[in-house]
């Protein structure tokens, strides 16, 4: 299977001088735990609540003041609509990650991976591997 059939499209995205009160307000309104990250039209992070919590709160920041740039991770792993499954899912395992940003060729933001979708699109047996490996302790 290609990401491109277990992907979600269109994936809202901020910019790295977002307000973080507005990034949060964008996590909470799409009922989402992520955002990407846009500078030039290139992706450059991504924000997620945990993000939010241990960059910003835990650490008795000043929330008013902090922007998307302030807390996001900025070492992206991605995948491309082309690859296999089993590619973008190794991917998210040895990076620990629970999404995936989708680029196309230009580098532009076409969709997002997310074990949500993964579990909705794989079967069971599979589905249980990967999501187990993605969540281990690290």
């Amino acid at each position: 299977m290609k990401v491109k059939q277990a992907m979600h499209q269109g994936v809202n995205w901020c910019g790295i001088n977002t307000p973080l009160i507005e990034v949060a307000q964008i996590l909470l309104n799409l009922d989402v735990g992520a955002v990407p990250v846009s500078d030039n039209d290139q992706i450059v992070g991504m924000v997620t609540d945990r993000d939010i919590v241990c960059r910003a709160v835990a650490k008795g920041k000043v929330l008013s003041s902090m922007t998307a740039g302030d807390v996001m991770s900025r070492q992206i792993k991605f995948c491309t609509p082309e690859d296999e499954m089993e590619h973008a899912l190794r991917r998210m395992e040895h990076a620990k990650v629970r999404r995936l940003p989708v680029l196309n060729s230009d580098k532009r933001l076409v969709g997002m991976l997310s074990m949500g979708d993964i579990s909705h699109k794989m079967n069971s047996s599979d589905c249980a591997q990967y999501i187990s490996a993605i969540s281990a302790p690290h």
